[in-house]
């Protein structure tokens, strides 16, 4: 993941929350179990209510980083949860915990776990099982917009499942990096992990809602090669692959899809759409 901030790109965060930090330590109430991901400055764990027997995935969240004071940035991310919260699309937030060092967020659990895995697979998914999960995907996404909330960093490791077999239904997650469009003018802002950024990130230029579906674009590249379509070598070329759209469609794997699949994706990764 990248992140360049500068001063005026801190417009778009939310600094209202209804969800009441919870001084409880969370083992008093919960049995943590393992731990299911992690990332800079978060971990996420799984944990059972003690006395329902309930699942849920608590995402411990630094409220400091490299010296900096980043509560603001968790209080940010759950007030787009709870903007999000009427919508089945996204994660839910049941509830908040606050200790000396974290923010814990509990969230619903989604059991299939990324649908990233699915991308490396040796058993590619059909065209069928992607066109359900990508159209989901972009039911999240467009009742996000509908809020002006763009993600920023969309990618098959933040796509979860709700179940593995049978094949379950889309969770979006990690909303870290999501911002409100309008708030206080253009947003401009250098985030998102290399292989998935529009290049209007690259070129530091206006953030759209077409930002996401670039990435959109990009994940059904993956779901149906197996392979990203912009990976080089090295991050600098990751970033040339981008701005110039160097993308490959005569992979074998595009000859088990339709045409219009192929359609869907150029319609996606274009510049200035």
């Amino acid at each position: 993941m990248m992140s360049r901030r500068r001063s005026e790109a801190r417009c778009g965060l939310l600094a209202d929350i209804q969800t009441a930090l919870l001084p409880e330590p969370l083992d008093s109430l919960f049995h943590i179990t393992g731990e299911l991901g992690r990332g800079k400055f978060a971990v996420v764990k799984k944990c059972v209510e003690k006395t329902t027997g309930k699942e849920f995935a608590a995402k411990f969240v630094r409220k400091r980083r490299r010296g900096r004071d980043c509560r603001a940035d968790v209080i940010h991310e759950m007030a787009v949860l709870e903007t999000a919260r009427t919508n089945s699309r996204i994660i839910n937030l049941h509830a908040a915990y606050e200790n000396e060092h974290d923010i814990i967020l509990l969230l619903e659990y989604a059991a299939g776990g990324e649908i990233f895995d699915h991308c490396v697979s040796d058993e590619l998914l059909s065209e069928g099982q992607i066109v359900r999960l990508i159209r989901q995907i972009l039911e999240g996404v467009h009742l996000l917009h509908q809020s002006s909330i763009v993600h920023l960093d969309l990618k098959p490791q933040n796509i979860l499942l709700t179940s593995l077999s049978p094949l379950g239904d889309i969770k979006i997650v990690d909303f870290g990096l999501a911002r409100r469009l309008g708030s206080i003018g253009e947003l401009r802002e250098i985030v998102g992990t290399p292989e998935y950024v529009a290049p209007e990130i690259l070129n530091y230029e206006p953030i759209t809602t077409a930002t996401d579906l670039w990435s959109v674009g990009v994940i059904t590249y993956m779901l149906i090669t197996g392979e990203s379509p912009f990976a080089g070598e090295d991050k600098q070329q990751t970033f040339l692959n981008v701005s110039q759209v160097n993308v490959d469609y005569s992979k074998e794997a595009f000859s088990r899809v339709s045409e219009l699949a192929v359609h869907f994706i150029r319609k996606l990764l274009v510049k200035a759409p």
